[in-house]
């Protein structure tokens, strides 16, 4: 069938929308029709290739629709079933057996390698292939995934709004959730306040912890973070944060959450820690050094690398979903949707800081 999608040609290239064939769906994979997909600095990462993929490719990696065709082997899914299309794994190697899906031994070959589970693409232009992303490539009209990839929600929710569930709040909610999983009275800092830090305050929000800390260069996020759950913010651009952290908490913080992947912030979490505290670090960013002996060893820190949120999500992503609907995780205020053919408008306000977390929408 002949679908619209967001395609990237070569490094740094536009984002173009064109017209692409997209095959039916093979044994064990689903045709999603998509309603809304959420942008992240990952399809930035590989539209400029500081995440190496095949080109081209068709973006896309956070979405959200409505089943419309099921392949051959399909049972736990129908048409008719709203979907969020979270991550590829195998399902067969160790980690993913042992319930940890998002350190499947295969990921980067089943997200960033071109091709759906069978190692091949469902994408043409032209008679060429064209790579697919995530196992799913959803900025476009239409999807096909593998059902290992698709989570499904109840037909209550707006289904617009869901497709960041799939990644960045699925990231930030899930390093807090699932991993650090913060002790009673405990204290939580939390590095960078865009979509995956503000996901991880609002999951702090539902753990017993007592302060909540904010870290952020814009005045703006931080207000919202406070609103999200917060209970302290601190402006890096005016603040020393590691002093105003030890102030607050007489010491320094137990967990941290570190989401902007910028070296010196880095440094930042590790420095704001306290003895035998641990700091997750999810950001994407340039080389950071760390002196183990000063900033690790005397202290019994710990720093630990964290990949979606450590979630699995088709039991994670529901969860969220009710937490939604009781008012306890408003995720929808970081939200601002655009139609697809605004899609750079969307990437623009979300460089600029003016969009946390953009969804483009396909209901033209």
């Amino acid at each position: 069938m002949e679908i619209q999608a967001a395609v990237v040609h070569e490094k740094a290239g536009n984002i173009a929308l064109e017209k692409v064939e997209l095959d039916e769906p093979k044994e064990n994979e689903v045709l999603v029709k998509i309603v809304g997909t959420g942008i992240c600095h990952t399809d930035l990462g590989v539209q400029h290739q500081h995440i190496q993929t095949p080109l081209p490719i068709v973006l896309g990696h956070e979405g959200a629709g409505i089943v419309e065709k099921v392949g051959p082997g399909v049972t736990e899914f129908e048409p008719g079933d709203h979907v969020v299309i979270s991550f590829s794994y195998c399902g067969k190697c160790r980690s993913c057996l042992e319930g940890h899906p998002a350190a499947c031994e295969n990921l980067g070959k089943l997200n960033f390698g071109g091709c759906l589970l069978d190692g091949t693409t469902r994408l043409k232009k032209d008679g060429k292939e064209v790579a697919t992303l995530f196992g799913q490539s959803s900025l476009a009209t239409y999807a096909v995934s593998h059902v290992n990839n698709l989570v499904k929600v109840d037909k209550d929710v707006d289904l617009t709004i869901l497709g960041p569930l799939a990644c960045g709040i699925q990231t930030g909610a899930g390093t807090v959730l699932n991993k650090l999983k913060p002790a009673f009275g405990s204290s939580i800092a939390v590095f960078g306040c865009g979509g995956v830090g503000l996901s991880a305050v609002m999951a702090a929000n539902l753990t017993p912890c007592l302060n909540i800390i904010a870290v952020d260069i814009n005045d703006d996020r931080l207000a919202l973070a406070k609103e999200l759950g917060a209970t302290h913010t601190i402006n890096s651009k005016k603040t020393d944060v590691v002093q105003e952290i030890y102030s607050i908490t007489g010491g320094g913080v137990d967990y941290a959450v570190e989401s902007t992947g910028v070296p010196e912030v880095v440094l930042q979490s590790i420095h704001s820690l306290k003895s035998r505290g641990v700091v997750a670090v999810v950001g994407v960013g340039g080389k950071t050094s760390i002196h183990i002996h000063d900033d690790l060893i005397p202290p019994n820190r710990t720093v630990v690398g964290v990949v979606e949120g450590d979630a699995i999500p088709k039991l994670f992503i529901p969860k969220l979903i009710d937490f939604y609907k009781k008012g306890k995780f408003p995720f929808d205020k970081m939200i601002k949707t655009y139609s697809f053919k605004n899609i750079n408008d969307a990437i623009n306000d979300m460089n600029a800081g003016k969009t946390i977390k953009p969804v483009i929408t396909f209901s033209e």
